[in-house]
């Protein structure tokens, strides 16, 4: 996979997945200061978010995780190349950022903060499923997956009878 493909999917899906959680906070009388203040209490404890450097960290980890979500994303991609054509890069994505909440939302939030984790209210739920679909998912699955219209078609085609014209 290109590098800049995968430096672009991390830039798109990191700025759309930041600016949802900011627009959600928002909702909530939140700033993006503290948003980012506390994604840096994540691995350096409720101390850091007295820093005036902790937005800027905050923002840094969030990119780190980020890359780490794209790189995973794009390995998969080239370990199950004819899985993600025939399901194409939305629903490659919309999959994808249902295992994302899944791991973050139910693993990783409850390693770190067991006392509020893991949380099951119907809109916490649904808002964590939109950053991580429509803002995380999708979007790198649509900056590293060729989009082809008729893939699913042209992937199945090799699965019919020989000489079988594709339906179209």
């Amino acid at each position: 996979m290109a590098p800049g493909r995968i430096i672009a999917a991390i830039a798109i899906a990191g700025v759309l997945d930041i600016s949802c959680a900011f627009v959600f906070a928002g909702m909530s009388g939140a700033a993006p200061t503290s948003v980012l203040a506390g994604i840096a209490t994540g691995p350096f404890g409720a101390g850091i978010a007295q820093s005036p450097w902790a937005p800027a960290i905050g923002l840094a980890i969030h990119f780190a995780i980020m890359s780490v979500m794209v790189i995973a994303f794009a390995l998969m991609a080239q370990r199950f190349p004819r899985a993600m054509e025939r399901a194409g890069p939305l629903a490659a994505g919309f999959a994808y950022g249902v295992i994302l909440y899944l791991v973050m939302y139910w693993i990783v939030l409850p390693l770190r903060w067991p006392e509020i984790h893991p949380q099951a209210d119907v809109v916490r739920v649904a808002k964590a499923l939109f950053a991580h679909t429509v803002c995380t998912g999708i979007p790198i699955a649509l900056t590293l997956l060729p989009f082809r219209r008729g893939a699913a078609s042209a992937a199945d085609a090799d699965t019919q009878a020989p000489g079988a014209v594709p339906h179209q």
